[in-house]
């Protein structure tokens, strides 16, 4: 039987789509959009999925539909529809990410990371208005660095930043790949890659991650003081 307009078959809150997206359980392929209750954490978002997408923010659905035009896949990731759900929400959208997911765990590598501090980077900086339980680590060279931390959903999230003059020897894809060492065996651990930095995103490939979807955040809750 198909759905009535506006119902999907693909029920849960966002932590649980992400939980079986760790599993290989992405969302169904059928053209439909979910509205979802804003997640855990700092952010609203519109996520983008192979002909599916989730929007989980603190707008009512039927305001959010009566913007959609049936049948358009695309129309929730449109420029003129991020900027209406930015104004209802009082907060701006931000830059459209790929999203890549890996496993807790991975095969050693030959980058030999230890713990840091970071508090001037701005890397660091930003992981902290956006995930809580950050880890701060880095090579032992001091030429890159790299976060782990709970961001969207409580979901586990890594990003990294290379020394300019260190860029392309593969130390990029070493932290990626010794942050998979740094959550719970077998927990999703998730990147977020801007689509015009092939840089990383060859980085993050190499590392083991693979692409899933793609996203927008709306930073709706500064300071991540939203609870759990």
């Amino acid at each position: 039987m198909n759905p009535a307009p506006g119902e999907s078959p693909f029920f849960g809150d966002l932590a649980r789509v992400f939980a079986g997206i760790g599993r290989g359980e992405l969302p169904p392929p059928d053209g439909l959009v979910d509205v979802m209750q804003s997640p855990a954490g700092p952010s609203d978002v519109v996520c983008a999925f192979t002909a599916h997408t989730i929007i989980a923010a603190g707008i009512e659905e039927p305001d959010i539909r009566r913007r959609l035009p049936p049948g358009d896949l695309g129309a929730p990731m449109e420029a003129g529809f991020l900027v209406w759900l930015g104004e209802q929400l009082g907060a701006p959208p931000g830059m459209l990410d790929i999203v890549l997911v890996a496993t807790g765990d991975a095969p050693a590598t030959r980058v030999q990371i230890m713990p840091q501090r970071g508090e001037s980077v701005a890397r660091v900086e930003r992981a902290r208005r956006y995930r809580r339980d950050v880890q701060v680590f880095g090579d032992s060279d001091g030429r890159g660095i790299g976060v782990v931390g709970r961001g969207l959903a409580r979901r586990w999230e890594v990003a990294v930043e290379v020394e300019p003059a260190h860029r392309g020897g593969g130390l990029g894809r070493g932290l990626f790949a010794a942050a998979r060492r740094l959550v719970p065996i077998d927990e999703p651990l998730f990147a977020q890659v801007s689509p015009g930095n092939a840089a990383s995103l060859r980085a993050v490939l190499a590392a083991g991650f693979k692409p899933v979807g793609s996203e927008v955040l709306f930073l709706t809750r500064p300071g991540n003081s939203a609870p759990d």
